[in-house]
């Protein structure tokens, strides 16, 4: 039900319902709106997965594909730089005025890396790819003409906003830090050091585990049957224990996982849909600092809490491969 004008405004003054209505409507698109203005041209629609399997059975009517491990990583998982991210712009359609689509797999890596570059409207998809398709919506499994394909397009993207995101060295001095907190969003498994990938699998070299002082908030539950962003409330309930109160001004949030798609999907509801300030992700995640030599970790297979604080140095280039992810369920983002 959408909240009347008397739910939203009292006084002349936007009352909390007001501000939820207003902050849903910002950043997630509902599927009718979206159908309605699939052929604007300035609206461009981006399904995100971590392999094109899933994309090339059938995805939304015009959109394209960003491929997690190709597009948004590099080789070893670091985030591409605004050189690379201003060709899949261009590449994907979007101009600095477009309002951009994100669903599937891993849509909030997408939305948190067009907020990172200073995009200015930028949404995720309001329900799953499976009711899309159940509720009729266009859709198609062939690949797009090539005088249909989005005309090229991008725009110089800004410097990376630094409020967004944190490296490895700002996380080691963030540990045990009383206005810092370290949301862990993996599952049990992976936090307690029973697993490296959320596959089930170890990675030579790697340490499993977590980071010291870290809580453990597995990202579960944001979604009801139909892929919808539950309730507000709903929502706040499901992070109220983690999220940080009291302490200095300075107080910070951090969001991790693997590689970054659940640390995003935290990060977008905490701040886009329960406008949490000081939230920052750390899209390195364990991919990094599980191979980092001399950072601390804990779990039941590492216990170097104790070890002499060092300053984190990103582990030397290798070419890890894509671990064994595509069997994980499309409806639990599991990296």
């Amino acid at each position: 039900m959408n909240a009347t004008l008397s739910d939203t405004r009292r006084g002349g003054i936007e009352t909390e319902a007001g501000r939820d209505a207003r902050r849903r409507a910002e950043v997630l698109a509902r599927p009718d709106w979206l159908e309605r203005h699939l052929a604007d041209p300035l609206v461009r629609v981006v399904e995100v997965d971590v392999n094109g399997r899933a994309f090339a059975e059938g995805h939304i009517a015009g959109a394209v594909l960003w491929d997690v491990y190709i597009d948004l990583k590099d080789g070893e998982y670091r985030l591409r730089d605004a050189a690379a991210v201003e060709a899949l712009l261009a590449r994907s359609g979007i101009a600095a005025e477009s309002t951009v689509v994100f669903y599937g797999y891993a849509p909030a890596i997408g939305f948190w890396l067009l907020k990172l570059y200073g995009h200015r409207d930028a949404r995720i998809l309001d329900c799953s790819r499976g009711t899309w398709v159940a509720e009729g919506r266009p859709w198609g499994a062939e690949a797009v003409p090539e005088d249909e394909e989005p005309a090229p397009a991008g725009y110089p993207v800004p410097a990376p906003d630094a409020r967004l995101r944190v490296d490895a060295d700002e996380v080691a001095q963030m540990i045990d830090d009383p206005d810092a907190t370290i949301l862990d969003m993996r599952t049990r498994l992976e936090f307690d050091g029973e697993r490296f990938w959320p596959s089930g699998g170890f990675e030579p070299g790697g340490r499993a585990g977590h980071i010291p002082s870290a809580v453990n908030l597995p990202l579960a539950g944001h979604l009801d049957e139909e892929g919808r962003f539950r309730p507000s409330g709903e929502l706040r309930a499901l992070f109220e224990s983690a999220l940080p109160r009291g302490g200095g001004p300075s107080r910070v949030a951090v969001t991790y996982c693997t590689i970054g798609a659940r640390a995003c999907m935290a990060w977008f509801i905490l701040t886009s849909l329960l406008g949490e300030e000081g939230v920052r992700v750390y899209d390195g995640g364990w991919a990094e600092w599980g191979l980092i030599p001399g950072v601390q970790v804990e779990g039941r297979r590492w216990f170097s809490r104790r070890m002499p604080r060092v300053d984190a140095v990103r582990a030397p280039r290798r070419s890890w491969g894509v671990p064994a992810i595509a069997d994980t369920p499309q409806s639990a983002p599991q990296f």
